[in-house]
């Protein structure tokens, strides 16, 4: 069993401490085949009709039963020995709040990590081929993750995102991260779905 690092932004981090996550989608990059040691461009090795076996030794996030530790945006007061330890996730109005210094999710170590996660299956596929259930897997809501202020004072809906479907939020979300035009540009993405175990 592998361990790994891996990027999750604040919303994300708090979907999957409510059980609303249990998969995540990144970008495909050229990637060695685990057994002919050829580089294959993204897709390639689902376009070749690999056995599921290659394709889970050949995704860079693990294969099933490795372990995935989240990174987050973090503050520590102390040492490992005896710290005091913030994650802005669990503070997402703490913007400017004097005293807090918080640190990005790149720069945390391990011993900081708070959620841990199996992965449970891999694949490659073309991000539009995305379904409802996958979508609300990826702990979108009908409101877009990102959205600040999804009510108006009065309680009444305040954006156009509250009545998104699951897959639409998600392609909102996926917009937000990477760029105006990557929906359309529908790359090749790893799926990587997990389920949470306690560190």
């Amino acid at each position: 069993m592998t361990e790994r690092p891996i990027l999750f932004s604040g919303p994300m981090v708090r979907a999957i401490i409510e059980g609303r996550k249990t998969v995540t989608r990144r970008v495909a990059k050229p990637v060695k085949h685990p057994d002919l040691g050829n580089i294959y461009a993204p897709g390639a090795l689902v376009l070749e009709h690999e056995p599921q076996h290659v394709i889970d030794r050949a995704c860079p996030y693990g294969q099933p039963g490795d372990r995935l530790w989240v990174r987050e945006t973090f503050a520590v007061y102390g040492d490992e020995k005896f710290a005091a330890i913030h994650y802005r996730a669990d503070r997402p109005h703490d913007v400017g709040r004097k005293g807090v210094g918080y640190k990005p999710s790149i720069h945390m170590p391990r011993w900081v990590c708070r959620i841990l996660l199996e992965i449970t299956a891999v694949r490659v596929e073309r991000l539009q081929d995305i379904s409802e259930d996958q979508a609300e897997a990826e702990g979108t809501q009908g409101c877009v993750p990102y959205c600040q202020s999804p009510y108006d004072s009065d309680g009444a809906p305040a954006c156009d995102c509250m009545n998104l479907t699951y897959k639409e939020s998600f392609q909102a979300l996926w917009s937000s991260i990477n760029g105006a035009n990557s929906w359309a540009a529908n790359p090749w993405v790893w799926v990587v779905e997990f389920k949470r175990v306690m560190p």
